[in-house]
């Protein structure tokens, strides 16, 4: 689980540059992906801790910052004679600074959100239990992500896109969002029954 919102966090920052168009919705790309680090900090409270839970959130943010860092050398090399590429890592190195600090700056707010929340829903509805599993999943996601597509869109984009396409990106992004979290609930109690077992 960790590893896997290492890897979705930091390539859903990368993949956030390109805007898509899905189902006649504007939107950016990666959204799904990103979305899919709330499961996975949802099964790593669940079915191990809190801590671990944290602890898989401040590796991404390490990981995202020794990726911007990294892209900031590749405008300082030379190209090769039959190189093809480093012209579009250089342009995506250009972008990626504001993007990625937007996102890991959102990423850390809402990520502990969304921990924090699952867990006082936990709390609330009977310590130690697994029941209302589905609850602490969705309620603490949608919530959190809501103040994601919000906050991450206006961040990353304010003044590069024009203003109504940024605002329908946000609202799909939380449509994005919210499906995905009602989609992903299944796979939660798939964990559950795997580590049942």
């Amino acid at each position: 689980m960790v590893a896997w919102i290492v890897l979705a966090s930091v390539v859903a920052n990368i993949e956030v540059q390109a805007q898509i168009s899905a189902f006649g919705l504007n939107q950016t790309l990666g959204n799904i992906l990103f979305a899919s680090t709330f499961l996975a900090t949802d099964i790593l409270s669940e079915y191990h801790s809190k801590k671990d839970a944290e602890l898989a959130v401040h590796v991404s943010i390490f990981a995202c910052v020794s990726f911007i860092a990294i892209s900031q050398f590749w405008p300082w090399f030379t190209p090769g004679a039959s190189d093809f590429a480093l012209g579009h890592l250089r342009e995506l190195g250009r972008n990626t600074p504001r993007i990625m600090l937007s996102g890991l700056a959102v990423f850390a707010l809402v990520e502990k959100l969304d921990i924090w929340l699952y867990h006082k829903i936990w709390q609330w509805k009977g310590s130690g239990t697994h029941r209302f599993l589905w609850l602490r999943n969705n309620a603490a996601t949608i919530i959190s992500q809501a103040l994601n597509s919000l906050l991450f869109n206006l961040l990353a984009f304010y003044g590069v896109f024009p203003t109504p396409m940024l605002w329908e990106i946000i609202a799909t992004t939380f449509l994005i969002y919210t499906c995905t979290a009602l989609a992903d609930t299944p796979f939660i109690y798939l964990a559950k029954k795997q580590t049942d077992n």
